[in-house]
């Protein structure tokens, strides 16, 4: 059966071969095994469900809380010859009676279905007369009081199959489950002994950074103005703060969509129908937006505020990059973020049990914004995976701030937190140390803890971001509810018993950074730093937008001579490789003479290439060298270390310049003339409708080839 599975992917989808996990998830689901799957976003849930419906007799039924995914995937699979449908709430009764009617005769082979319909009269008639192989459940973690979206609605799953005459094969999947969670999950749905998957759940092509004390409107403006051309996400906690940083960013000029609870369903469908079709660029949401949205060129997510939970920032954080290219996902991290998302829980339904779940949560996520820690390795740390390396490329990674001895200090908070008996919080506690003359304080008697006023050099602020500091180390940890206290762990015994020290990383003051500088100075290190400089401001982004001094330092130190050997610098992914690779091989071979403190930036040659000798050439030249030798595109990435996308923008971007190309290689010839007719009939200002327009075999680079070859401007 897996060579069915090898053969339909091939034929329906195009791919030679399936992703990490998912042959072994197919596999055994083809096997008849009960199945709970966990996979990040974008690893290929759906292609581990849809296969074996596909191979198997009857209609599977798919479960997903999500109507937008419903239809995007209906959709997707009708595209691609596949017949399935969906029942929601979505559709007119005219067409749910003709889905129900054609379902009735066997039409699907995928049904998709929301679970507040399990139940309807209707359904249930249906799916006593229906050959059902398999029952799908997308967004499992919804069924479990654990999770961080539950659902009542998929609690009734479990009675509902267990009710069904001859009870199908049942799959969960989802992107984020604790091992709590997806424990959970088997005993909630009643899955028979299941075969367990957990693909991973680090995404190596994001870059993870948690960013405060900076000005947020100013940083936001600088971020989204340098990107103008890419898709990005901004999430923010609350509809007023999503009216508010749209307005900011159309008040600027940038074209941005809003979306969240307070809008009509046309307006939101407006919206994100616009954001799918690149025109709007960026969306700005609350966490109602982007469930099932499956946008794969999404370059960034932006986190105006932090969200309550690791699944919820992750999942969030994770739809950038779904086709596998470099992303970056920012956090700006405030700490009156904690207070508003205490806020949203308190208010929001659920027991006080769910309540204390997600404010344990809470904890977590506040942790993770102060840690100093991987912060790729803190995420799948919480989900139960372990021994991943460090990423090497998110904000913790490259902070190569010198670490500080701070045990002394720690101390101090430490006792003055054993002492108050884990009856105050992290605000009381800063105050004691502080030597405040709060009145409650006082009136506690706090004022006489032998505590009392030891860091009152420090402001209280300070010191408050050191115990909270001390928390997401683990020394201290806050207890679940509305008002926390504070208390101390395990593992502060050793430091106050003085056999373990605290080393904190602690951000260069403006004295300390002009001293590591002209310590590790060196001509060409100034000469990157100009160019960044340049060229952030042409871009309109700070300079460490572009680069790290860190980054730019082992450039300076290792000397790269090529796009791969740059690969090889932490800090340094495909896109920047792409974007400013040949720049940075310019200022190297610039100071490759031997006098290097007599190199000026300018003597390095502003389109590179055009005059930097035989030796070397610009990357697209590259490819187009090795693609008429014979080369395939495919084989070139491979060697060169890039993705076979960027090697086709190579060949494209080499036939815009003039260059010889020789495209019959491209083309489908007996597709060529029904290209050049699309293109004709519908112009070159979107190529997505000419794309559906033509047979599946031909591309988006045929297209582009169609377009140099007879001269389409577009």
């Amino acid at each position: 059966m897996i060579e069915q599975a090898r053969e339909a992917l091939k034929r329906v989808y195009g791919y030679d071969s399936f992703r990490k996990g998912q042959e072994d998830i197919i596999s055994g689901i083809l096997q008849g095994r009960d199945t709970l799957a966990i996979l990040p976003t974008g690893g290929g849930k759906s292609i581990c469900y849809q296969i074996p419906s596909m191979l198997m007799p009857g209609t599977s039924l798919v479960i997903s809380p999500l109507i937008s995914l419903m239809k995007d995937q209906v959709d997707a699979l009708r595209r691609v010859g596949v017949s399935a449908a969906f029942l929601n709430s979505s559709l007119g009764a005219a067409e749910y009676r003709e889905v129900m009617r054609n379902a009735m005769q066997g039409e699907y082979k995928l049904l998709y279905v929301a679970p507040e319909r399990l139940d309807a009269p209707m359904f249930q008639s249906l799916s006593e007369q229906l050959s059902i192989p398999l029952i799908a459940i997308d967004e499992a973690h919804c069924v479990s009081q654990w999770g961080h979206d539950f659902r009542p609605s998929y609690r009734q799953l479990a009675g509902w199959i267990a009710r069904m005459k001859d009870r199908p094969l049942v799959a969960a999947f989802t992107a984020t489950a604790t091992t709590e969670v997806a424990a959970d999950i088997s005993e909630m749905l009643k899955l028979r002994d299941p075969s367990v998957f957990v693909t991973g759940f680090a995404r190596p092509n994001l870059s993870l950074s948690v960013i405060t004390g900076v000005d947020k409107k100013k940083f936001l403006e600088s971020f989204v103005s340098g990107r103008k051309e890419q898709s990005g996400i901004i999430y923010a906690a609350t509809r007023k703060e999503v009216e508010n940083v749209y307005e900011q960013l159309t008040r600027r000029g940038i074209q941005a969509g809003k979306y969240h609870g307070g809008l009509s369903d046309a307006e939101r469908a407006d919206t994100q129908e616009k954001f799918r079709f690149d025109d709007i660029r960026v969306m700005v949401a609350t966490n109602a937006f982007g469930m099932g949205i499956d946008k794969p060129n999404v370059r960034y997510v932006l986190h105006w505020q932090m969200t309550s939970d690791i699944e919820s920032y992750y999942q969030e954080a994770g739809r950038a990059g779904r086709d596998g290219e470099e992303s970056e996902c920012i956090l700006l991290f405030e700490p009156a973020d904690m207070q508003v998302q205490r806020f949203l829980i308190e208010q929001g339904t659920g027991d006080s049990d769910r309540k204390s779940i997600q404010l344990s949560k809470l904890n977590t996520m506040m942790n993770f914004s102060r840690t100093q820690r991987c912060l790729q390795q803190f995420i799948v740390d919480y989900f139960g995976e372990t021994g991943v390396e460090a990423c090497g490329k998110c904000s913790s990674c490259l902070d190569k701030s010198e670490p500080v001895n701070r045990t002394e200090e720690a101390k101090m908070a430490l006792s003055c937190v054993g002492r108050m008996k884990g009856r105050f919080g992290v605000t009381m506690a800063a105050k004691v140390l502080k030597g405040s003359r709060d009145k409650r304080l006082l009136e506690f008697g706090l004022d006489r803890l032998s505590t009392y006023g030891l860091m009152r050099h420090l402001p209280e602020k300070e010191i408050a971001d050191w115990l909270y500091w001390l928390v997401s180390e683990g020394y201290l940890k806050l207890s679940d509810g509305q008002y926390p206290v504070v208390s101390l762990t395990a593992n502060a015994l050793p430091v106050l018993e003085g056999r373990e020290s605290i080393m904190q990383r602690v951000r260069a003051t403006v004295r300390q950074a002009a001293s590591a500088d002209s310590a590790n100075a060196s001509p060409l290190f100034d000469a990157l730093k100009q160019w960044r400089k340049e060229k952030a401001a042409v871009e309109g982004v700070p300079p460490f937008m572009l680069f790290f001094d860190a980054t730019l330092r082992e450039i300076a130190n290792a000397q790269p001579q090529s796009v791969d050997q740059l690969l090889g610098v932490k800090g340094i992914g495909a896109a920047k490789a792409e974007k400013y690779g040949e720049d940075l091989l310019a200022i190297i071979q610039a100071f490759d003479g031997e006098d290097r403190t007599a190199v000026k930036i300018s003597a390095v040659p502003r389109e590179f290439g055009k005059s930097t000798g035989d030796d070397e050439q610009p990357s697209h030249l590259t490819t187009l060298a090795l693609f008429s030798a014979g080369q395939e595109p495919d084989e070139i990435a491979k060697d060169r270390g890039l993705s076979k996308v960027t090697i086709e923008g190579h060949i494209i971007r080499c036939a815009d310049e003039g260059e010889e190309v020789d495209w019959s290689r491209i083309i489908p010839a007996e597709y060529e003339q029904l290209i050049v007719d699309a293109i004709g009939e519908q112009g070159t200002e979107k190529l997505r409708p000419i794309k559906e327009a033509l047979p599946e075999e031909v591309t988006y680079f045929a297209i582009h080839g169609v377009m140099s070859k007879y001269g389409f401007k577009g």
